[in-house]
């Protein structure tokens, strides 16, 4: 049972006499901020007080009058100028709880179905997953989880990028650059090195024709500051004047501060070629490698043979070690649909759009002119070129056109915020009114320096090293907490994969999305804060508690054994074991993970603690109530369970 979301029908039915548009109030119906004044609290009288013309107080009880929760509440109770207030009934909560211990679901109903494409992870293919590609993989595993087990029906589209640029740096690769390759050849590290090495080439060049602009804009940005500055002494005596000068010269500083790292980070680019005479040597010989790269990109997009019988080898290694990542991670997707797959449907798509009118030619590209844009979509270059747009639009006609979804989710780093934007401005006109497209932006995983993750070569830490460091960290926890000596080697070894993994996953889950987080092997193992493996001891805890009482809950509960409750400390973690299913219901109101993890760790985990400490289980004062703590253990851990693995995340029997 859905608690809240029944509580919010029937002051739906309450408010419909007073109010047409009552749907913003039933909002204001939810759980109490303080346990001291209920379970939950209803705020909605007040914003009734001005289209009603009376005292909010009246309205409350007037709304207390009409509203029908004799069978869930006690009597509700109204507070201050109109504060409804409103406690579940003991049988209630019991009631529902042992209805969810012989529940697979936990007492969380099945939503009306919609379908979902969710589109995530979306790697390159040509080189290693890296810890950048870790929040579009979890987040977008998380939700796949949370929307099938809500009764949606769900579609996992991983669009991996097989035939862009990086492609071309590979092919080039191949034919220029094959003898600097250490790895053996038709390996992934043969072709990620290759990779590595034409991009470093043409990053190298590319940054040689910016330094120039960069230390322009330094002197500019300077000059900027030195006004910032004389506008703070100047302002010195008007304090109003002076905070706004700081709040200023502040920005200048920041502004100046970043181009001078770029310009630093640029620097020590070049220097890695310069400084090693082979990469040196080689930059110059290949001073056009940019558009040489380009080049073979387009005789891959053309059909060239040679091209495409690389593209064909190069391509199995790739995906064999994507496939490994994911199995890893325990990933799964219904479709991985490539770039490469949608490459026929390119050019139709351009001429439909500009058989419509809404795609016309812009010296000698075509492009979409998008009303509140500054700037066009263009989807194909002067030279013929198509772009990520002309993919991604043929992949939303695919989509509507195989699946027929209710919703398309994006899950992608918000700093592709405006191409999204434009992608689904050009989709409405081209006729796709009835999707819904949201874009799942998320923010960057940053290093410990608060800038995002690099090696020392300036290259994004390999997502595999990542995992079996944290799998390092994990083990050393695990052999620490094993104090008993319960588990073998095998055993520690399989639970640190476990362990290591899911802190990696829950670690990213627990922030909100859009903002950046500071990754920490510490901070994400730690058995005390809100981390999977507290969340996994917990779960392992109960576990424990269950073998020590020598119970088996299934047979416990066909002896017609019942959750009773006895205590304050058990009434606090029975309603939140009830509110399961409203938290699960939360996470894809705005796509958000982080509120099941919230849930799970300052609801469950909190009460169950407390409840550990204050309600002897074992030791029971008698065999009705040890029957029911033991009872409450099980669904503490099957609600834990099941949070988890909407999460993506494993438990373990032992920690």
């Amino acid at each position: 049972m859905n608690l809240l979301a029944e509580l919010q029908n029937r002051f739906a039915a309450a408010l419909a006499p007073l109010v047409d548009d009552y749907q913003p109030l039933l909002e204001m119906v939810r759980r109490s901020t303080d346990a001291r004044f209920g379970d939950y609290q209803a705020n909605c009288a007040m914003p009734l007080q001005g289209k009603l013309g009376r005292k909010s107080r009246e309205i409350a009880e007037q709304l207390v009058a009409a509203l029908k929760v004799d069978d869930l509440c006690e009597p509700p109770e109204i507070a201050g100028p109109g504060f409804i207030n409103l406690r579940i009934k003991d049988d209630v909560l019991a009631s529902a709880l042992n209805a969810a211990l012989a529940d697979a679901r936990l007492g969380c109903p099945e939503q009306p179905t919609r379908t979902y494409v969710v589109d995530y992870s979306a790697p390159n293919v040509a080189k290693p997953m890296h810890i950048g590609h870790i929040r579009s993989t979890v987040i977008g595993d998380s939700l796949c989880r949370v929307l099938r087990f809500l009764g949606h029906k769900v579609i996992s589209d991983n669009h991996i990028g097989d035939w862009g640029t990086q492609f071309g740096m590979i092919i080039y690769g191949c034919r220029y650059l094959a003898e600097h390759a250490t790895e053996p050849e038709g390996t992934i590290g043969y072709y990620a090195q290759l990779y590595r090495l034409t991009n470093q080439l043409v990053e190298y060049h590319k940054g040689k024709a910016e330094v120039a602009a960069l230390q322009h804009g330094i002197e500019q940005l300077t000059a900027e500051v030195d006004r910032a500055q004389a506008a703070v002494t100047a302002a010195a005596s008007d304090k109003k004047a002076l905070k706004k000068a700081e709040s200023e010269h502040r920005r200048a500083q920041a502004k100046l501060a970043e181009a001078r790292q770029e310009l630093e980070d640029l620097r020590a680019k070049l220097a890695a070629v310069d400084e090693d005479p082979v990469k040196a040597k080689l930059a110059q010989e290949h001073h056009d490698i940019g558009n040489r790269v380009l080049l073979e990109t387009a005789r891959l997009h053309t059909g060239d043979p040679e091209n495409l019988a690389l593209w064909k080898k190069i391509l199995p290694p790739c995906l064999a070690l994507l496939d490994a990542m994911y199995q890893r991670l325990g990933v799964k997707f219904d479709y991985t649909l490539g770039e490469s797959f949608y490459h026929d449907r390119l050019e139709r798509v351009v001429t439909d759009l500009q058989a419509k009118g809404l795609a016309t030619e812009s010296e000698g590209a075509v492009a979409i002119f998008l009303e509140g844009f500054d700037t066009p979509m263009l989807i194909r270059k002067r030279d013929g070129a198509f772009l990520y747009a002309t993919t991604d639009l043929a992949t939303i006609q695919y989509r509507m056109e195989q699946w027929q979804p209710d919703a398309i989710l994006y899950v992608v780093d918000h700093r592709q915020s405006l191409h999204f934007e434009q992608l689904f401005a050009a989709a409405r006109l081209w006729g796709y009114q009835d999707v819904e497209l949201e874009h799942i932006g998320f923010g960057t995983v940053l290093g410990e320096d608060g800038r995002p993750i690099k090696t020392r070569s300036g290259w994004s830490v390999d997502l595999s090293d990542v995992i079996d460091e944290a799998v390092s960290h994990a083990a050393k926890v695990v052999a620490e907490a094993d104090t008993e000596g319960e588990l073998s080697e095998e055993q520690r070894a399989e639970v640190a994969e476990v362990v290591g993994v899911g802190a990696i996953k829950y670690f990213d889950l627990s922030h909100n999305r859009t903002s950046d987080y500071r990754f920490s092997y510490e901070a994400m193992l730690n058995l005390r804060g809100n981390t999977a493996t507290y969340m996994q001891y917990a779960y392992a805890r109960c576990r424990s508690i269950l073998r020590k009482a020598e119970v088996d809950p299934e047979a416990l509960r066909a002896s017609g054994a019942k959750i009773v409750l006895t205590d304050p400390a058990e009434r606090a973690l029975a309603l939140e074991l009830v509110r399961f299913a409203e938290a699960v219901a939360e996470v894809p109101l705005d796509y958000r993970p982080n509120l099941l993890t919230s849930y799970l760790f300052d609801q469950v985990a909190k009460s169950f603690s407390t409840f550990f400490e204050n309600c002897p289980v074992i030791k029971a004062p008698s065999d009705e109530v040890r029957a029911s703590r033991c009872l409450l253990v099980d669904l503490t851990s099957k609600v834990l369970k099941k949070g988890l693995e909407l999460l993506g995340i494993d438990v373990v029997e032992r920690l």
